[in-house]
């Protein structure tokens, strides 16, 4: 091991960046959908040996003496978030002849742009770097800053945190609960970067006792806390989910509106089977109505008979709104219509997704060709405020519309009355690539991290019910059509939880290994 540490160490050139630029690669595979948390195990060391050879030239000062290492973080970054994030792309080759053009920005563009906070997280941990596990330390608290300036910066982009990597099934979900999103994803780095101390020797026993001490904590509190879980009994509410994996491309198609429309129609009218209970609610997928309500007053009349006596419809619609001066305003919506086919309750999307929905600096950028995605109608408008939906008898569903449900603490525990989480999604944008899979793991954490049980409906999938554990409680694949009848348990997760808040037990964790960084700074500065 200790020869391979020292020919990565002392890589130059193009060999140096093709290997930084590979690791990052390999840490991707960790990742859903593959799932392989040992390519973490192989990559960060890699990483680690690198930033000990990224030393500046001794006529260097300041910023630049950070260089190397920033270069070696950014090439690591591109190739993890290439790996990661490529078929960002499939969208735009929905309307081709609109967006091919921007495919580079996208599959390119994207990774370059988010490996500047990988760049910065390595440069950051050169500060206090050392020849022992105080590197590791530092690496780990700069990672972990890095992750969370990610999620919160220009409207914030958690994908793919490099802590979800050590969370690839429910056993090892739990442990978000304890840490949050800051100090899983610190832990992680931290326990992944470990076995580069096989090389040089010092601090092996250490890093070894403290490497094993964490993983079996981690997998030991998982398993305690789904083996003390609270039996499914009590409150139940019997859920319908439609999946209908219409082709993005046919989706505001004027010709093909009544027959979408009619296949929601028809899954909907399926008798349930194997002795399921009657729906409670009826979830379709974000932008399951292909018009608007307004244009098409015969569509909640064909809802209304649709819908049985005391059942719900949960709809993702495009709603209008007309302001001032002609304008009129579009929201991308959830609906709750009842038996009646009145809408009794709404929702509109409070996160919206830039480029996607909208075009940040629309004045400016719109005068160089720039555009959103959303082009049918225009972009959307931001709704105000995310509160419960009346699902009926007093029960109220926590709702997220697409990648609002990927971002960190969206409902922090104990602070809503809502029994569920109700997430719609349109992930055809994406077609068959890892990105649908990707997004449902990142919904699985939610669930796990507010202790409810999620019911998501996505037009192609992956559409599922999962409950407060993470635990898939039914789903159905990718591409799949058809539907979902679950019951799903109210039982909320709160087993097994610290008296203090998750993120306030991250940035503990993090600042313990502050502490770790600056005494393996001091003590290889004092040698």
């Amino acid at each position: 091991m200790e020869r391979l540490a020292g020919k990565i160490i002392l890589l130059s050139g193009a060999g140096r960046a093709f290997v930084a630029f590979a690791a990052g690669v390999i840490a991707g595979l960790a990742q859903a959908p593959f799932d392989f948390p040992l390519a973490a195990f192989i990559a960060f060391p890699i990483l680690v040996w690198l930033l000990d050879g990224a030393v500046a030239a001794p006529e260097r000062r300041g910023a630049r003496r950070l260089a190397p290492a920033f270069g070696i973080g950014w090439l690591f970054g591109f190739g993890y978030f290439l790996n990661g994030l490529w078929w960002t792309g499939n969208a735009l080759l929905v309307e081709a002849d609109l967006f091919a053009w921007a495919l580079p920005l996208a599959v390119v563009g994207l990774p370059a742009l988010l490996a500047i906070f990988y760049a910065l997280a390595c440069a950051l941990a050169k500060l206090a770097w050392s020849n022992d596990i105080g590197r590791i330390c530092a690496l780990a608290v700069a990672f972990a800053c890095a992750e969370w300036l990610r999620a919160v910066l220009f409207t914030g982009f958690p994908w793919n945190a490099i802590g979800y990597a050590a969370m690839p099934v429910p056993l090892a979900m739990q442990s978000s609960v304890v840490l949050g999103f800051t100090g899983m994803n610190a832990l992680a780095v931290f326990v992944f970067a470990l076995p580069a101390l096989l090389a040089g020797r010092v601090h092996l026993k250490l890093g070894l006792v403290l490497g094993v001490a964490l993983v079996v904590l981690h997998l030991g509190y998982g398993a305690a806390r789904l083996a003390l879980a609270a039996p499914e009994e009590g409150d139940t509410i019997a859920v319908r989910i439609i999946q209908p994996s219409i082709l993005q491309s046919q989706k505001w198609d004027m010709a093909e509106r009544d027959r979408i429309f009619e296949a929601h129609l028809d899954l909907t009218r399926r008798p349930v089977e194997n002795g399921a209970p009657r729906p409670d609610i009826i979830l379709w997928p974000e932008t399951s109505v292909p018009f608007l309500f307004g244009d098409r007053p015969d569509a909640l009349a064909a809802l209304g008979d649709t819908i049985g006596e005391g059942q719900r419809l949960l709809a993702g619609i495009v709603r209008a709104e007309e302001r001032s001066a002609g304008a009129t305003a579009y929201y991308n919506s959830i609906v709750v219509i009842d038996e009646s086919g009145e809408i009794v309750d709404a929702f509109d999307k409070v996160h919206l997704v830039p480029f996607g929905e909208y075009l940040p600096f629309q004045d400016v950028l719109s005068r160089f060709g720039l555009r959103q995605l959303a082009q049918n109608i225009g972009g959307f408008s931001a709704g105000t405020r995310r509160r419960p939906l009346d699902l009926g008898n007093g029960m109220g569903g926590l709702p997220f519309i697409c990648y609002e449900v990927i971002f960190p603490g969206i409902a922090p525990r104990g602070e809503t009355d809502a029994r569920l989480i109700v997430n719609v999604t349109n992930d055809a944008w994406f077609g068959n690539t890892p990105g649908p899979y990707q997004h449902f793991r990142q919904a699985q954490l939610r669930a796990v991290e507010t202790g409810l049980p999620l019911v998501r409906a996505a037009n192609n999938g992956i559409s599922a019910a999962v409950d407060g554990y993470g635990r898939l409680i039914d789903g159905l694949a990718l591409d799949a059509v058809g539907v979902l009848d679950v019951e799903v348990p109210l039982v909320r997760a709160d087993g097994l939880i610290l008296p203090i808040p998750g993120r306030l037990a991250g940035w503990i964790v993090v600042f313990v290994l502050v502490g770790g960084a600056i005494v393996g700074h001091r003590a290889s500065r004092a040698t």
